[in-house]
């Protein structure tokens, strides 16, 4: 599905003032051809489509950079969206309700909004005008601002899929999470707290403090600190974000029989991007299923390919859990929708760590 471009703007039409004012063309960034920053490209007048019953239009006030966004632009998941370009990145979403579809229910035009798209979106939401199902927003929480709102729902989604969705975590388990540092780490860190679990994590040293505070019992710095001496005791789950053998050993040594690995760095889309659709997600699901078999029977665990998945009871959750003041990813840097180049390229380079968000005015 392309995303055509029009030569002038159009006005707002107005179909049902209650339901649906539907926006015919918006601003929008938009990736023509994988590569670097300088590929993304503004464009003033891009297509809206027609909501469908089921879909919200949001307007958007603040989306953020997951690290989902800059590896598309640079070619992940091109099985996929090569034959699709144009795209649009972005998943994260802040801003108000500007139009729902004929059977929504449960938001209304006006509201504040935050949500997320599944990561095969291919209009996403780095556009003044982004387009979500009823399944993927809810009620912004009152505490947050937009820009706060929209580093949450993608990270805490994923991490809410892996704790809740695969492992179903209970209160009193161990957990132990593997870059608690970065926004899924963090999630997953204060999602197992508030569910009652004892949390420990490994991140760089200026990570530590924050993830204590976080709730987490024991942070242990992975650079300066002999993890297999430092951390003690089994674990009921094994959330292991950083994904490479090296912390796939660890979080498998660490794990109870009958226990959890995730990975949040499935084989799937990289084995596709290869070997093309038709060869690579048979060979991604034998390889899984591989890695699944030889871990149950020489440990006794579950193996697994963690991905964000749409969840409106999730989301509630996570919304919930903000407004309590139990949720918060913290954000680094904000720069205008205008400036969305540089904001990637400074992710590219990692001169900024922490998450990034894009204002629009």
């Amino acid at each position: 599905m392309r995303i055509p471009i029009n030569n002038r703007l159009r006005t707002l039409i107005t179909h049902s003032p209650s339901k649906f004012r539907h926006v015919s063309t918006c601003r929008a960034v938009l990736l023509p051809s994988f590569g670097g920053p300088q590929n993304l490209e503004i464009h003033p007048n891009v297509e809206v489509p027609p909501l469908k019953p089921n879909e919200v239009l949001v307007h958007s006030r603040a989306v953020s950079i997951n690290p989902l966004d800059t590896r598309m632009r640079v070619g992940y998941g091109r099985s996929v969206f090569e034959r699709l370009l144009p795209i649009i990145l972005g998943r994260d979403v802040s801003g108000e309700v500007a139009a729902v579809g004929a059977s929504v229910k449960s938001v209304t035009v006006g509201q504040q909004v935050f949500g997320a798209l599944h990561p095969t979106a291919v209009r996403g939401t780095y556009t003044d005008y982004a387009i979500l199902s009823e399944e993927e927003v809810t009620s912004k929480p009152d505490s947050l601002s937009h820009v706060e709102a929209s580093a949450i729902p993608f990270a805490a989604l994923t991490a809410w899929r892996a704790l809740n969705g695969t492992a179903r975590i209970t209160e009193g388990q161990r957990i132990l999470v593997v870059g608690g540092g970065g926004a899924v780490g963090f999630s997953a860190i204060q999602l197992a707290v508030a569910a009652g679990c004892s949390v420990t994590t490994t991140c760089g040293s200026q990570s530590v403090e924050r993830m204590l505070a976080a709730g987490a019992e024991q942070a242990v710095d992975y650079l300066s600190e002999n993890y297999e001496l430092t951390i003690k005791g089994k674990f009921d789950a094994v959330l292991d974000t950083i994904g490479v053998p090296d912390t796939e050993r660890m979080g498998i040594s660490f794990l109870r029989r009958g226990g959890h690995y995730m990975t949040l760095q499935g084989e799937a889309a990289s084995l596709a991007d290869r070997l093309g659709l038709t060869l690579g997600l048979p060979a991604a699901t034998a390889f899984l299923l591989r890695k699944q078999i030889q871990y149950r029977l020489s440990n006794g665990i579950e193996y697994s390919w963690v991905f964000m998945r749409s969840d409106i009871e999730g989301l509630i959750e996570i919304r919930k859990l903000c407004e309590a003041g139990k949720m918060k990813i913290p954000v680094d840097k904000t720069f205008p929708i205008t400036q969305v180049k540089e904001a990637h390229e400074a992710k590219d380079k990692r001169i900024i760590q922490g998450k990034v968000v894009l204002e629009f005015d």
